[in-house]
């Protein structure tokens, strides 16, 4: 039986649109979402607010749940992501966790940078489109860093899409 992993993410945007993203430290350095497992005891909510504020030093005023990803494949545990939309608050974005974040940035959603991960790729599609309460399996072995594979994510994660609000 695999183990199952809870973690968290935040779509932050700006009063321009643009998304912060967090390029990882280490591996491949691919571009993603503020955010990190939820701790034991912690809901969801506050290990996003928390992760956030580690990564960035920002507050955030969180607005609703985009989805849950569930990221599976390669052999190892299965993570489920609570993905949650959020505004920028107060203060400015920093790196606060160089450990695993090397560099910060506010991006256009039609310009976003790469190599991207694959659940930051659907995530953003699915709140750019509006969507919330999404339920989706990703797969860790889709390569989201080339156009045909990103279409495909897109395209799959619009076939597994499940209403759960409003």
């Amino acid at each position: 039986m695999n183990s199952l992993t809870s973690a968290v993410a935040a779509i932050v945007t700006d009063d321009a649109g643009r998304v912060l993203l967090c390029q990882q430290s280490q591996g491949h350095r691919r571009w993603g979402l503020p955010g990190g497992k939820v701790r034991e005891h912690e809901s969801p909510i506050h290990a996003a607010v928390r992760d956030i504020r580690e990564e960035t030093g920002m507050d955030v005023e969180m607005v609703d749940l985009v989805g849950l990803y569930e990221l599976c494949g390669q052999g190892l545990p299965d993570v489920v992501v609570h993905v949650f939309r959020c505004r920028d608050g107060r203060g400015e974005a920093l790196v606060n966790a160089p450990g695993r974040i090397c560099r910060l940035g506010w991006h256009d959603v039609d310009d976003l940078p790469q190599p991207m991960t694959p659940t930051t790729r659907m995530a953003i599609a699915d709140a750019v489109a509006g969507r919330s309460g999404v339920i989706c399996q990703v797969d860790r072995d889709a390569e989201p860093d080339y156009p045909e594979a990103a279409e495909a994510l897109a395209s799959r994660s619009q076939d597994v899409v499940v209403g759960l609000a409003g």
